[in-house]
């Protein structure tokens, strides 16, 4: 532990480290006073009667978990950084059907900064589409609209939104600019987090009585911690030789070097999980929409409750197939054996090319299963958790997008400190390890 403390120390006396981390503090508190302003002309007594009362779903729930409380604020930041993400996601999506997109993708540093631009304007165009949804549908519902909102009102509210949403899109890129990195995930991230103390106090208080209660949920709160660490960190190393060469006038012979493929057990991340929730609403819209004369009753019990079996079923069937989706879009073994071929590099027993895609695309089905059953889990346990007497606020933090997102960027952000305190010839943030994710000197990238 005085190791550990001492390590913290030492942050501090590296100027560009110490800068980076008060610049990204303060740019972190900048979203956050913006998530409680509230938008011109709200009526926020209504809102705040309407959440006292509890009358959100589970799915306003983890946009406003999202967003830091900026949803439920109704704030000019309501629409948080997801507009943001959203609009990569289909750009990833159109890299792979869009020769043009593709060819971006393939220039380099310039290609990189047209897709950021046209990212930025799909944000733009989403944030206009989203907020008049937003301030009709969840406002509105609230009854917190301004009694005498005109066109005028209306066009405002939305000019402000997208640009609450496009200056927290700016904070994120200056925290990876200037910061430790990772900005748009931090922003994410320290709005989940801003929701736990809440909800943690919130279970408190409905067993503040049984404490042996409480002692068993945090217990089990660090276990799946623990569990998402392993995972989200667990990596297949393929040994790897590189082929023999001659070098200089005197014929040194460089007799090659062990070196290790890295694939990782959840190359996916949390989109399977998002791909998997966008789908699922699907049957919930419809049999909102229908009629329990018509036939479908049973269908719209089942398939309303995001606690009950059908629903929770479904989410983790889709998680599995889209894990598999999403890992064949990250992952081309052909490309991998080709870079590998061309860079004399072979695994040890299996012939370069063909074979070699066929060996790791046998070993990246392998490991996806395992992940892909993971991830599945992942997403049922907050209903676990409810089923298991949690409250609705605290049951999220148990599983889902938010602890998957939690987990990873904390473990990047403290990857960052630690490689600047390696570089400077200092020790790691704990003592006698490090902070896994950090590739050693013959450790090659997988290229995600």
């Amino acid at each position: 532990m005085k190791k550990f403390i001492q390590n913290i120390k030492n942050i501090w006396k590296v100027e560009e480290l110490r800068k980076r981390i008060i610049l990204t503090l303060s740019l972190i508190l900048v979203y956050r006073i913006g998530s409680f302003v509230i938008l011109p002309g709200v009526n926020y007594d209504a809102l705040a009667a309407s959440n006292a009362r509890g009358d959100d779903n589970a799915l306003t729930t983890l946009l406003s978990l999202f967003s830091g409380g900026g949803f439920s604020n109704a704030s000019i930041m309501a629409l948080g950084i997801m507009p943001y993400i959203s609009a990569s996601i289909i750009m990833q999506l159109l890299g792979m059907a869009v020769p043009a997109v593709q060819k971006m993708q393939n220039e380099g540093e310039s290609g990189k900064k047209r897709i950021n631009n046209y990212t930025r304007i799909l944000t733009i165009i989403i944030c206009a589409l989203q907020a008049p949804a937003y301030l009709t549908q969840w406002v509105g519902n609230k009854g917190a609209l301004p009694v005498d909102a005109g066109s005028l009102w209306w066009i405002q509210s939305v000019i402000v939104m997208v640009a609450g949403s496009m200056f927290a899109v700016w904070l994120g890129e200056r925290i990876t600019d200037k910061g430790i990195g990772n900005g748009i995930s931090l922003l994410i991230t320290v709005g989940i987090l801003s929701r736990l103390p809440q909800a943690f106090f919130a279970e408190i208080g409905m067993n503040g009585s049984n404490l042996i209660k409480i002692v068993l949920e945090v217990l089990a709160f660090m276990l799946i911690v623990l569990g998402t660490i392993l995972i989200v960190q667990g990596v297949r190393k393929i040994p790897m030789n590189t082929a023999k060469r001659i070098a200089g006038a005197r014929g040194a012979e460089d007799q090659g070097a062990r070196s290790y493929l890295p694939i990782k057990v959840n190359a996916s991340g949390v989109m399977p999980i998002i791909f998997a929730q966008a789908i699922v609403t699907i049957p919930m819209m419809i049999m909102a929409n229908t009629n329990a004369t018509d036939g479908g009753g049973w269908l719209q019990a089942a398939f309303s409750d995001i606690y009950g079996v059908p629903y929770n079923a479904l989410l983790a069937l889709l998680i599995i197939v889209f894990t598999f989706f999403y890992t064949a879009i990250m992952i081309n073994p052909r490309k991998m054996a080709d870079d590998m071929k061309r860079n004399g590099g072979f695994i040890p027993g299996v012939r370069p090319g063909e074979e070699t895609a066929e060996y790791i695309d046998t070993l990246v089905s392998r490991i996806t299963l395992p992940g892909s059953i993971f991830l599945a889990i992942i997403a049922i346990l907050p209903a676990v958790a409810h089923s298991a007497g949690i409250t609705s606020g605290f049951e999220m933090f148990f599983g889902g997008t938010s602890l998957l997102i939690m987990v990873g960027v904390v473990l990047d952000t403290l990857q960052q400190i630690e490689t600047y305190l390696l570089n400077r010839h200092m020790d790691g943030l704990m003592e006698g390890t490090k902070v896994k994710g950090r590739r050693a000197a013959n450790e090659l990238s997988s290229g995600f």
